[in-house]
């Protein structure tokens, strides 16, 4: 006898927009830390240091704001200075996705569908 329940689904994320994707694709694949500061008088920059060009690059604070609201960017430790405070940013690290089947719970077997084995010496 075959019983058939539901397995448990975690809500699936919100879609992002075309920037907050590709904010999430750079955040990714950087090869340079994306960092955020916030000054003293409250402003929040999300950035990073281009070797390259030898300059600072900001990303956009609202779409890095919503991804960090909605769980895909993590802070990590702060680096206090008197007029700032810097996170670093990565990605969060997502669960592998399930596949959405029912399990299948199976009665316990009874002595005549368990296969005979043979004895050997």
């Amino acid at each position: 006898m075959t019983l058939l329940r539901p397995v448990p689904r975690t809500p699936a994320p919100a879609p992002l927009g075309a920037g907050g994707s590709e904010v999430l694709r750079l955040i990714t694949v950087q090869r340079v830390p994306v960092c955020l500061t916030v000054h003293a008088n409250g402003r929040r920059r999300y950035g990073y240091w281009q070797a390259a060009a030898g300059c600072y690059v900001a990303l956009p604070t609202d779409e890095c704001d919503a991804l960090h609201a909605a769980g895909r960017l993590v802070l990590g430790d702060p680096v206090i200075d008197p007029s700032k405070t810097t996170y670093p940013v990565r990605p969060a690290v997502r669960p592998t996705a399930r596949p959405a089947v029912r399990s299948v719970v199976r009665a316990p077997a009874t002595a005549a569908e368990v296969p005979r084995q043979a004895l050997t010496a």
